[in-house]
Order: structure tokens, then C-alpha cells, then sequence
């Protein structure tokens, strides 16, 4: 089974030979409950004010059963919400995820040691993924020396990611489709060919992968 942790693209029927956790950044009483969601205020998204009224919105309705994930949320050094906000709604993300006992998706542009620091401050103990990562083989291993997961999407096939690609734990990695149309099964084989692993190895583990984070 193909796992795809981290899409935008609205469930159908089209996903139903696989596994997709479908992220929801507004609306958040608007879910059906045959699919499985991730729930989460982005950083883009936050309203300029001391405490967002979406905070309220994600708690009443993220305690539903297939809400699997907090997230995606995080903090971008690139967005127009003040930064002291973005971080003031990431921690209270954190806090949320740790009292309900779900994982967290991180979004996170140029802000990687940052977001370790602010889950280490808020001492977070729940599994953390650091969804759409395209950056160097330095701050992977910072993410992963942590405890947490990443996630790799479209940017896979970029030169600068192989040498991540080939020196991260596969029992720390899953794989996405985020907002972009490609098939999650392309993804899949993209990863394992320049990964040099047989594809059903890698299924197996992103598989085990889901398991372990999820409890499922």
C-alpha cells in the first residue's frame, strides 16, 4: 500500500487503493469521516491577532477520530505573519498535539532550528514530521538526531537531495504528494530508484513507518 502522509488534493475515489492523510488548514468543521485528515494552523494563515480564533475552532474539532495529525503547522521566515504570532500559534499547537496524544506535521522554511528548539521548549513528546523537505544533508540529520521524521515530495529528484536521500534512516522517512498533481506512486519510485532499494522494500517500510507513528 502506497502511504502518501501529507496531500492537499481533495479525497476521491481515486485514492482508494491507497493511504493518504488528507491536511485541512481552514473550514476545520468541514470533513467527512471516511477518509483520514491532519488539522493544523499554517503559519500563512494565522489572523493577525493575540489570540487566533482558529485555535478554538482546531481544539473542538481535532479530537475526532480520523483527525490522525496536528498540522500542518510550523514557522516561515518568508510569510507576512509577524513572526512572535507564528510562534505564539506554534506553541500552542505543540501543547494541544501533547495533550491529545497526536502527531505533529511541521512546515518550516528557514526556520529548521527554530522549530527543534521550540518542540524541545515546549517539551514535546509526540512523533513529528517535517513534511515537503528540501534541504541538505546538515539539517537532516539534525531532525532525525532529534527523534523526528521527514518527509520528502516533488523536490525529491533534485541533485542537492540525493545525498540525503542515501543517508537517511528509511525507518525515518515518508513520502508525499503535498499540493502538486503527481501521482504518489511516482514518488514512490522516484525514492527508491535514486535510493537504490527495491520499490517493494520501500512500501514495506513506509508501511511500518505509518504503524509505529500512528498507532494503526
Amino acid at each position: 500500500m502506497y502511504i502518501n502522509i501529507h496531500t492537499h488534493q481533495a479525497p476521491s475515489i481515486s485514492h482508494d487503493t491507497n493511504w493518504s492523510l488528507f491536511n485541512i488548514h481552514k473550514n476545520f468543521n468541514t470533513f467527512n469521516s471516511l477518509s483520514y485528515y491532519s488539522m493544523g494552523i499554517h503559519p500563512w494563515y494565522i489572523k493577525n491577532e493575540p489570540i487566533s480564533e482558529e485555535i478554538i475552532e482546531l481544539k473542538m474539532n481535532s479530537t475526532k477520530q480520523n483527525i490522525l495529525a496536528i498540522g500542518e503547522c510550523g514557522l516561515d521566515r518568508f510569510c507576512e505573519t509577524p513572526y512572535k504570532l507564528q510562534q505564539e500559534i506554534f506553541k500552542q499547537q505543540i501543547i494541544w498535539a501533547n495533550e491529545i496524544a497526536k502527531p505533529l506535521i511541521i512546515h518550516s522554511v528557514r526556520t529548521y532550528d527554530d522549530v527543534l528548539q521550540t518542540l524541545k521548549d515546549n517539551k514535546n513528546i509526540m512523533p513529528v514530521i517535517f513534511h515537503g523537505f528540501n534541504k541538505n544533508k546538515i539539517i537532516a540529520q539534525k531532525i532525525i538526531a532529534s527523534g523526528h521524521y521527514i518527509s520528502f515530495g516533488k523536490d525529491l529528484s533534485k541533485s542537492e537531495l540525493e545525498t540525503v536521500i542515501a543517508s537517511v534512516p528509511l525507518d525515518k522517512i515518508f513520502l508525499e504528494t503535498d499540493e502538486s498533481d503527481l501521482p504518489i506512486e511516482f514518488i514512490y519510485k522516484e525514492f527508491s530508484r535514486i535510493r537504490n532499494i527495491p520499490l517493494s522494500q520501500l512500501i514495506l517500510q513506509t508501511n511500518k513507518n505509518l504503524k509505529t507513528v500512528f498507532k494503526i
